[in-house]
């Protein structure tokens, strides 16, 4: 089979931000509005849900609203890997990213107009769409980079990271303003509006790309093609089916979908892994690298149950549960979602100079134990601030604040080098799809945090909030105590 690789632009165009060629600016501002259009929707999505059919909402309890929530944010994580294939064998990194950005865009268009049916529809296009940007986008980047260009392409991916904490911080304020003060599809609507603004500059950037991304570094065949759209297609229609046959029997609910959508999120990566286990180029060391990583991956699913909840089981306490009245000015609830990305902006810089100082005297199972230890204190916090919140009222937001500020420092503990720890243990032939396997372990986790959250307003607040974080200290207690024997497994040779 032929492979195409990607050529890179004869000379850097004179123009330059942040050090970087034309070719970068339109990168960076297309991600920064993607961004902005997925923080945006995400920061009012949960809110949108339990608001009540008369003050425009789905009106869903937030039990099924953060079910709901917690399996569309696991779909945006694994519709990564059908993206990234398409990127790779069909459509080219730079197409795919364009196309995406149209779905996106069409998705949030969806959901700002008023109509019922109107919501799941762009929910599903902007899963499809963010599935298929997030890979490509970063695969359009690298390809710019040589072997050789190491420094300079961590320094782009550097800046990248940045821009994503600049939308996530942004975004919330405006979206949020817009959706709980005047209009829900007004702030939907102004997501839109950002795509649509970093669609229309990729294309008319994308002429400073050169060669670059224009074609799949590996064509499928037209056989390849054929097998995988005939058995999608057969996937469509078995769903498709169950769900019109549900909807003519009169039984059709949220619940229906959710459930066989959380059970194939979970049942992805058993299968994605036992085929790696048994692929027949693994060696014996790669092998126990991946059954190290494996280990790391179950750790991360627990990080991210918990992390992934300050969406919708967190926002639902801003909004019911803290004192957001400033001067008279009721404060959005959606609004403490940009203290995330504050946070990491403030702190990112401390935890990269820890890592370089302390060196191999921490090693990933430390790391990984500080960052669920860190999540899991939140918790605990939480379990004393809904005790205060049970019996004294409305609570200061500087609590929730300090939630957010150790979940922040957990993920910076536990990201950036689970992403490392992916890289380092793929096996020769499998480094792109052990990438698209770290992100599998956040959508479990996602999955897992919205089933979940269902319990939180079943059980009394305080236990709840103690069972999660009692359960992310005890795994990180437990990769403490299995640390020397998992650091041999992680680096096999």
């Amino acid at each position: 089979m032929a492979t195409t690789q990607p050529a890179r632009p004869a000379s850097p165009p004179a123009r330059r931000i942040f050090g970087q060629p034309r070719w970068f600016r339109v990168l960076f501002l297309t991600d920064m509005w993607e961004r902005f259009s997925f923080y945006g929707m995400q920061a009012i999505l949960f809110l949108f849900a339990v608001s009540p059919t008369a003050q425009g909402g789905l009106g869903l309890s937030p039990a099924t609203a953060t079910a709901m929530f917690g399996l569309y944010m696991a779909l945006v994580f694994i519709a990564a890997v059908p993206g990234a294939w398409l990127g790779d064998r069909v459509l080219g990194a730079r197409r795919a990213t364009l196309v995406s950005g149209m779905v996106i865009a069409a998705g949030h268009a969806c959901m700002a107009v008023p109509a019922g049916w109107t919501v799941w529809a762009g929910l599903a296009l902007i899963i499809a769409g963010t599935g298929l940007l997030k890979p490509n986008m970063s695969a359009l980047l690298s390809s710019f980079y040589g072997p050789g260009d190491g420094i300079r392409r961590e320094a782009a991916f550097s800046i990248f990271y940045m821009s994503i904490q600049v939308s996530a911080l942004v975004a919330p304020i405006v979206t949020g303003f817009l959706g709980e003060t005047v209009d829900w599809h007004l702030g939907f609507g102004a997501a839109a509006l950002g795509m649509a603004f970093g669609v229309i500059q990729f294309a008319a950037g994308s002429r400073h790309f050169g060669e670059v991304g224009a074609r799949p570094v590996n064509p499928a065949t037209p056989a390849e093609r054929h097998r995988v759209f005939h058995r999608s297609l057969i996937v469509a229609g078995v769903a498709a089916a169950a769900v019109l046959a549900d909807g003519l029997a009169g039984t059709l609910t949220v619940e229906h979908v959710l459930i066989p959508v959380g059970l194939l999120v979970l049942v992805v990566p058993v299968i994605l892994f036992r085929r790696l286990l048994r692929h027949a180029l693994l060696t014996v060391p790669e092998r126990m690298r991946v059954l190290g990583f494996v280990r790391l991956f179950l750790s991360s699913a627990v990080f991210w149950m918990i992390f992934t909840q300050s969406g919708s089981v967190l926002s639902l306490f801003a909004r019911e549960s803290v004192d957001r009245d400033v001067l008279g000015f009721e404060i959005p609830a959606s609004w403490f979602q940009s203290a995330h990305p504050l946070f990491i902006i403030a702190v990112a810089p401390l935890f990269a100079y820890a890592w370089v100082r302390l060196g191999r005297r921490v090693d990933v199972p430390a790391k990984f134990a500080l960052g669920l230890g860190l999540v899991g204190l939140s918790y605990l916090l939480m379990a004393v601030v809904s005790v205060y919140a049970t019996t004294g009222g409305k609570v200061s937001p500087l609590w929730l604040l300090t939630v957010f500020f150790l979940q922040a420092c957990g993920e910076l503990a536990l990201a950036p080098v689970g992403i490392g720890a992916a890289g380092s243990t793929a096996p020769a032939f499998y480094t792109s799809q052990m990438m698209g396997l770290w992100w599998v372990s956040a959508a479990v986790g996602a999955a897992l945090g919205g089933r979940v959250g269902q319990l939180a307003g079943a059980v009394p607040a305080h236990l709840y909030y103690i069972g999660l974080g009692g359960l992310a200290i005890l795994v990180g207690a437990a990769l403490l105590a299995r640390g020397r024997r998992l650091t041999s497994l992680l680096t096999a040779s």
